[in-house]
């Protein structure tokens, strides 16, 4: 048994110790202080006033993998069909009552919706298209977490009709199956 243990001390003496120690520094890059004087202006097109807190705004979210945005409606108020190409979005009402839904993927195209009251939730799928608007007699506001620092967003209505240079109004207005004089309207508000 001595001869084990002295076998094993000249073992271990004799074989060097090799330690690699790996790890991720912190992704922090910076921080930011909320602008409180910034209020938010539903009087648009729209009756909404969307404000982001992305990477753009916000650079310590690089690399987090998360973003946010708070989202003021009128009576009325509408955030127009659009979707976000890199994230998944899970919107909670904070006041007031919303209609949101967003639709499935081809073939089927199904709307999935539901009527949200204060404290409610509802999840968005990455990638789909989806809409909010205010169903309630009063302001309504909601706050919004998504997946990404950099979620993107794509207005279903700004991306057809608003693009620069235009699609060609004869192609959207076979596409829409509508008279073309209804495209150049579009195509003139966008």
């Amino acid at each position: 048994m001595a001869g084990n243990i002295l076998l094993l001390t000249l073992l271990a003496i004799s074989v060097p110790l090799k330690m690699t120690v790996a790890y991720e520094p912190s992704p922090l890059q910076d921080f930011c202080v909320a602008d409180t004087t910034s209020p938010a202006n539903t009087s648009n097109r729209f009756g909404s006033s969307p404000t982001p807190v992305t990477v753009a705004q916000v650079p310590g979210l690089n690399t987090l993998g998360v973003s946010m945005a708070r989202i003021d409606y009128a009576p009325g108020g509408i955030v127009p069909p659009h979707l976000h190409p890199r994230a998944t979005e899970i919107l909670t009402v904070a006041e007031g009552t919303l209609d949101v839904g967003f639709v499935t993927s081809n073939p089927e195209n199904r709307l999935i919706s539901k009527v949200l009251q204060k404290g409610d939730v509802f999840v968005f799928p990455v990638g789909l298209v989806h809409y909010m608007r205010n169903v309630g007699p009063i302001p309504a506001v909601s706050i919004s977490g998504l997946s990404s620092q950099n979620p993107g967003l794509i207005t279903v209505p700004g991306a057809v009709f608003g693009s620069n240079p235009e699609m060609p109004a004869d192609f959207l207005a076979k596409s829409f199956q509508v008279d073309q004089k209804v495209v150049d309207y579009l195509q003139n508000i966008f």
